[in-house]
């Protein structure tokens, strides 16, 4: 129980410096595009980018994990996207004109995106094989909520930042952050995670039942599974208003309340998602544990992300106010913390032996809305110049992805 204290403490952090450096960009980019001279659809090519790249890798870090360890391909990947969050402002100083600027900048986000698509199914292939069923759900949703802490990091700090000194320095602040986390994971917990495992395994003797090699995942029972697909449309469905929120917000209160300030709007969304992700990784783990099904868990907490995000994305198209609009805003992003302890923890459901390889599929697919569903956003906005034309469709998507995982999804393991 200690040891897995400390693993959710380390991957929590892990997961909030991954968040920080990936939300940077959306925090700053209308400072940048006004320096640059980049319209919204240049803006939302730039935001886009990082989720290019984040598609690529989802399955080989799952496939990875599971045959190598989390422990061996987190700290790996993580110095390289620390470094690139750090070089990213020089980079986009080494260009000649703004066209360069921007093929060098949507580059560096794609790299970025490359190698932090290892993390979460690295993390869910750690967390599949060091804890029960009925602990996997607070277990998962603790670690997760780092995004939401280090995107609330970014907001409030990187907001300061950004005021005070320019876009250059919150790259620069998080990119140096995410290598110290790194250098602390690899020398404090990882190395001495390894040496325990040696004097564990000296201490029990040679047992060939410790040594059989990873089982191969059955890739043609799994994709004949409506289950497996449920999960796969309902993720994507969960992450294409996740991130067009995520990418979109710090752009949507700048143009429609000009004079807000940057920090309220940046902050307040993340901070009461923490909460609700947190009370819904309890909550599903109380019900499993009084008897009800998986199952039923599972979508419950689904239904609460989905419509409820829906809901509210629809409501803020009948707000003039700021308030008004805040407060939906923030409801509808900590409706999304409920997805932690539905969709994105049942691959350990399903699939308890392959949880990281088949998440990285489920990733690998929910990534996708990250440049076709921003880009698209952007490219909305710059055609209409309606917030209410993208935050609809947006909810109309949600509602897709509810209708498929109540009706086809599982919490029983079917492979």
């Amino acid at each position: 129980r200690q040891e897995k204290r400390k693993w959710a403490v380390g991957l929590f952090l892990g997961t909030a410096m991954l968040y920080s450096s990936r939300t940077i960009m959306p925090l700053s980019i209308v400072t940048v595009s006004e320096e640059m001279g980049w319209d919204k659809t240049e803006a939302g090519t730039v935001l886009s980018a990082f989720f290019w790249g984040y598609t690529m890798t989802q399955f080989l870090g799952g496939y990875l994990s599971d045959r190598v360890g989390g422990d061996v391909v987190i700290p790996i990947a993580a110095c390289l996207w620390g470094l690139i969050t750090f070089w990213t402002p020089q980079l986009a100083y080494a260009a000649s004109d703004k066209h360069n600027a921007l093929y060098i900048v949507v580059l560096t986000r794609a790299l970025q995106g490359i190698f932090q698509g290892f993390h979460f199914p690295s993390m869910t292939s750690l967390v599949s094989k060091k804890t029960t069923q009925t602990e996997r759900s607070s277990t998962f949703v603790a670690i997760a909520t780092g995004s939401t802490f280090g995107t609330l990091l970014t907001g409030s700090l990187g907001s300061f930042l950004l005021d005070r000194y320019g876009w250059n320095m919150p790259f620069y602040f998080i990119g140096g952050c995410s290598i110290l986390w790194m250098l602390g994971l690899r020398y404090f917990l990882i190395k001495k995670h390894r040496l325990n495992n040696i004097n564990v395994r000296l201490d029990e003797g040679p047992n060939p039942n410790k040594i059989r090699g990873q089982p191969a995942v059955p890739w043609v029972t799994l994709f004949t599974k409506p289950a497996f697909w449920s999960l796969i449309v309902g993720h994507f469905c969960e992450n294409n208003a996740f991130y067009i929120l995520l990418s979109w917000l710090p752009t949507y209160f700048h143009e429609n309340f000009p004079h807000a300030k940057g920090w309220v709007f940046n902050v307040v969304p993340w901070v009461v998602t923490i909460p609700s992700s947190l009370c819904s990784g309890w909550i599903a783990d109380h019900m499993i544990t009084k008897g009800y099904s998986v199952t039923f868990v599972r979508k419950l907490m689904e239904s609460v992300a989905l419509l409820g995000t829906s809901c509210f994305l629809v409501l803020i198209s009948y707000t003039t106010t700021y308030a008004g609009s805040l407060t939906c805003m923030a409801i509808a992003i900590s409706c999304c913390g409920f997805h932690n302890s539905g969709i994105l923890v049942n691959p350990q459901d399903i699939a308890p032996k392959h949880a990281g390889s088949v998440f990285g599929i489920m990733n690998m697919a929910g990534a996708i809305p990250g440049f076709v569903g921003v880009y698209i956003a952007g490219h909305i906005l710059e055609a209409t110049k309606s917030w209410s034309a993208v935050f609809n469709q947006t909810a109309g998507v949600c509602m897709v992805g509810w209708v498929v995982f109540i009706f086809f999804g599982t919490g029983k393991q079917i492979i």
